[in-house]
């Protein structure tokens, strides 16, 4: 049995930790003892001790972090912590991991690892501050910005430098990518942020990093995980639910004809430093550019995911595609002759050598297991190859590294059934656990179900959601995220709201997604107290709004994915094939979690109060419908106005 702090076997410490009058309540101001917690960082004990392999569903205020955080401390040796998104990294990294630590009085020493495009790349800020040839005085003011920043920072992370906007354009100049880092050759490579925050992962006990970074560097070998992971004992994945999806990103395959314009224009300014006298490559990249958009102007003039084998029915198309890949192969060459001559040449070389190797393979792919497709935008296009599934390339990746798995999440069971999650992760062997919210749904949230609204078919149905919730919002005060399954439909209730506060002289601060990042959004939610944000997928989880703020969640209705999504019909088929009901056992089950990851959004505390309407009238009528029901918080169910302005009454005289 492995010991903890003082020598003690670590279930026993564990235990302490949590005990009442424990080393948790003495060092955390307003730490309130769960038995959910106790259970969940028992079992996390048990599978770092065992060399195990946990699945675990921790509903809203849980205390999922401290729950793994304690025996993984406790424990000891090397942890790697995945969560996310950065800002949760950077919860964990700046808040959560530091508590906890000082409160068990472990000397643990910790690193936080972000993906190569947040640190600020010393070679590419000082050539593109030398270029001259910026967009917009913004851009200027901002490069310049970083500049200082650089100077004076030692990590280089660019989530230090708040004053300027994350969606600046100055960011991509001071950064790298994988494809343009010059790596060992870099004649910044002694002094490149990147390399000193991989020496620190290497270094520390705990690494925390977010799923992209874990899955490029565990599966692609890039960045630096390759190393980490063999030596780690524990790795803990948390908001483990979207895994399955970033997974899929990076055992499939893409390549985009943004992808290549930003080669072709880093190849133009290398060429002008190091091959102004040499014409040929000038056309090499006219001509690749000329392709590149020419296979945008092919394809159908609309956003949309489309099968390949549908864009290819047209031969134009076909041509476009192998002209690219011509185009590229012959740039690859053209740059290689040349390649001694600067660095930045070689490394264009190698990146139209490795995108012209990603078209011809996206050309040959064939058989069962792997789908071809097409994401088309509004200026570019992607081919891209995605795996029928992930289980095999995960069950080997675990199998082949002995070690503790914790997989936790709030939302990953549907109706508290794991298969649909074990049988897309290859984790059919792994152990699973649930433990409930433990706050008072029952008294404290209503689940509105309004009657007499269309089916989301009709065309007229975001018009009727709006005008159900109108009332509603009035009632609550503002204070409410209008949540939309679509771009169009956010677009549409925003519209329509928008008017109707006018009309009615309503003083509600109306926000939507896209005018501003999603921090600024929130930040200007919270402060406001009464608003009413309007939003798409992007804040279906991962916000946290405690407190007044936030009384009402409104649901246009259920999120099943676009039926005409390739890579969903593509899996469809296959169960079919299988004799299995695809959506009974697939599109329902994931519908039901991201339910349950938006009506999540409502209840962040033990004090929150709040109502959650659901306008998809397939929800209280579908047998289907009653099986998702069943996923989400023991709300009270009401399907009258007159229920809910009763509730927001009460509320109000509460407060």
């Amino acid at each position: 049995m492995s010991e903890g702090a003082g020598g003690r076997p670590v279930d026993d410490a564990v235990a302490a930790a949590f005990a009442i009058g424990g080393a948790l309540e003495q060092a955390i101001p307003g730490y309130t003892r769960r038995q959910e917690q106790v259970e969940f960082a028992r079992l996390v004990d048990e599978a770092i001790a065992c060399q195990g392999t946990l699945i675990a569903e921790a509903g809203t205020g849980t205390g999922k972090t401290v729950a793994y955080l304690v025996p993984a401390l406790l424990h000891g040796g090397k942890v790697v912590i995945s969560t996310g998104t950065k800002t949760l990294q950077d919860q964990l990294f700046h808040r959560d991991l530091p508590m906890v630590r000082d409160a068990l009085g472990v000397a643990v020493s910790a690193a936080l690892l972000k993906g190569r495009a947040n640190y600020v790349c010393h070679y590419h800020l000082e050539r593109n501050l030398a270029d001259g040839r910026l967009s917009s005085r913004a851009a200027v003011m901002h490069l310049q910005q970083i500049a200082r920043f650089a100077r004076r920072t030692s990590s280089g992370d660019r989530g230090e430098l708040s004053d300027v906007p994350e969606d600046s354009p100055a960011w991509a100049l001071a950064t790298s990518t994988r494809e343009n880092c010059l790596g060992q050759s870099c004649p910044k490579h002694a002094e490149c942020f990147v390399m000193q925050a991989r020496r620190d992962a290497l270094a520390a006990e705990v690494v925390i990093v977010n799923h992209h970074l874990f899955f490029a560097d565990a599966m692609l070998r890039d960045e630096g995980m390759a190393e980490l992971l063999p030596a780690a004992n524990t790795v803990i994945l948390d908001e483990a639910h979207q895994l399955p999806e970033v997974a899929t990103v990076f055992f499939g395959d893409s390549v985009s004809t943004g992808q290549v314009i930003d080669l072709l224009r880093d190849a133009t300014r290398e060429s002008a430093v190091a091959a102004r006298d040499v014409a040929e490559l000038q056309t090499l990249i006219r001509l690749a550019e000329r392709a590149a958009r020419d296979l945008r102007l092919a394809v159908p003039d609309r956003e949309a995911r489309v099968a390949a084998a549908v864009l290819e029915s047209d031969p134009e198309v076909v041509r476009a595609v192998a002209e690219l890949g011509d185009c590229l192969e012959a740039l690859a060459k053209g740059l290689g002759q040349f390649a001694e001559r600067d660095q930045g040449l070689a490394a264009c070389a190698e990146r139209a050598l490795d995108l012209s190797a990603r078209v011809a393979r996206w050309r040959e792919t064939e058989g069962d297991e792997m789908i071809r497709w097409v994401e088309v935008y509004s200026q570019s296009v992607a081919l891209q190859v995605t795996p029928l599934s992930v289980a095999e390339p995960i069950r080997k990746q675990i199998a082949a590294r002995p070690k503790a798995w914790i997989f936790a999440s709030a939302t990953l069971a549907v109706a508290g059934d794991f298969k649909l999650y074990q049988e897309r992760m290859g984790l059919e062997d792994a152990r699973t656990a649930r433990w409930a919210s433990p706050f008072d749904y029952a008294n404290r949230a209503l689940l509105y179900l309004p009657r007499g609204l269309p089916q989301p078919s009709a065309p007229d149905f975001t018009d009727r959601v709006v005008a159900a919730a109108l009332p509603v919002i009035v009632a609550s005060g503002g204070r409410a995220f209008v949540l939309c399954t679509s771009l169009r439909a956010m677009r549409r209730a925003h519209e329509l709201l928008r008017s109707a506060f006018d009309v009615q002289g309503l003083a509600f601060p109306l926000l939507v997604q896209g005018e501003g990042t999603r921090t600024e959004l929130l930040r200007r939610f919270r402060a406001a107290g009464n608003a009413v944000l309007v939003a798409s997928a992007s804040f279906w989880e991962g916000v946290d709004v405690r407190g007044d703020a936030l009384s009402l969640v409104v649901i246009d209705k259920l999120p099943f994915a676009p039926p005409d999504d390739p890579v969903l019909a593509a899996r469809l088929a296959a169960m079919e094939s299988e004799g299995r009901n695809g959506f009974i056992e697939y599109q329902v089950p994931q519908a039901a979690i991201a339910l349950k990851q938006g009506a999540g959004r409502l209840i962040r505390d033990f004090t929150d109060r709040g109502v959650l309407m659901i306008c998809d009238p397939r929800l209280p009528t579908r047998p289907y419908g009653r099986r998702i029901l069943e996923t989400l918080p023991p709300m009270k169910p009401v399907n009258t106005l007159e229920a809910v302005l009763a509730f927001f009454a009460l509320s109000s005289k509460a407060t």
